[in-house]
């Protein structure tokens, strides 16, 4: 049994602030620690429930975050940037499930340093329905026929998951205050629980569904100025809808979802 973990930040327990994030920022050393534990935690679960492979993939910011001496020998890890898949970089059809750890809610939500991929953007459509990061990744697993079993970070994500998803095992680490503030478990116990929840989800495979994207598939990203928009709609195939608004649509979501972060990196 083979099991991918994305792990980001911002939805780690006890990070509320960007600088927490942010190499050579106050906190960040003390709450990079925190990430590689609960990183760690999602890596045990698995074992725990017999996975023979676990790979992590590192998917905050410059993706050179977790410290890979504190992880559990057996695990591998994906590190540095940039990748192909980015945050999925790694996955595919040989995986049985996915863990996403440490995840925030979408741009434009009430969530904990809320945001969808990069500052710039403020929605993120796939065929009509707005997504943040979880649906964004989720749906890359689901090309290659893999769920997303296990999702946490603070109760706004929580939410977003499982309405996305249905089923799907979660912890919630923190509950929002405000962007920049949160009420927050103990990071042993988060890790405790990550690892019981995870364990249970993949003795539990058959329970969850991939989310299978619609071939084609088209993204529709609406930045926060018009500036954005000019440098996005520079790609071949790109769409301009409105001022701050430009869609692609791909043969399947892999392609749209491609030319999405092209989209992001041109604005």
């Amino acid at each position: 049994m083979k099991v991918f973990i994305s792990v980001d930040m911002e939805g780690i327990t006890g990070v509320v602030n960007w600088n927490h994030t942010e190499y050579g920022k106050d906190g960040y050393e003390r709450f990079r620690r925190l990430m590689t534990k609960e990183a760690n935690a999602a890596a045990k679960g698995a074992f725990d429930a017999g996975a023979s492979e676990v790979v992590i993939n590192d998917s905050h910011g410059g993706m050179r975050n977790i410290i890979i001496e504190d992880l559990d020998p057996e695990v591998k890890l994906i590190t540095g940037s940039s990748k192909p898949m980015s945050m999925m970089e790694g996955i595919g059809p040989d995986f049985h499930g996915v863990l996403l750890v440490g995840y925030h809610s979408r741009a434009s939500s009430t969530g904990v340093l809320n945001h969808t991929y990069t500052g710039r953007v403020s929605h993120y459509w796939v065929d009509g329905k707005c997504l943040g990061e979880t649906g964004m990744n989720a749906l890359i697993a689901g090309y290659y026929g893999v769920p997303v079993v296990f999702v946490s970070g603070d109760s706004e994500v929580v939410a977003e998951a499982r309405e996305l998803l249905g089923k799907v095992e979660t912890v919630t680490v923190k509950e929002p205050r405000s962007q920049f503030s949160a009420m927050c478990i103990h990071p042993v116990k988060a890790q405790s629980l990550i690892r019981e929840k995870v364990a249970y989800a993949m003795k539990n495979l058959a329970q969850y569904e991939p989310l299978v994207p619609a071939a084609p598939s088209t993204v529709r990203l609406q930045f926060h100025t018009s500036g954005n928009a000019d440098g996005a709609s520079i790609m071949p195939g790109a769409v301009r809808i409105d001022p701050v608004t430009v869609e692609f649509t791909g043969k399947d979501y892999l392609e749209a979802y491609r030319g999405a972060r092209a989209m992001m990196s041109l604005a």
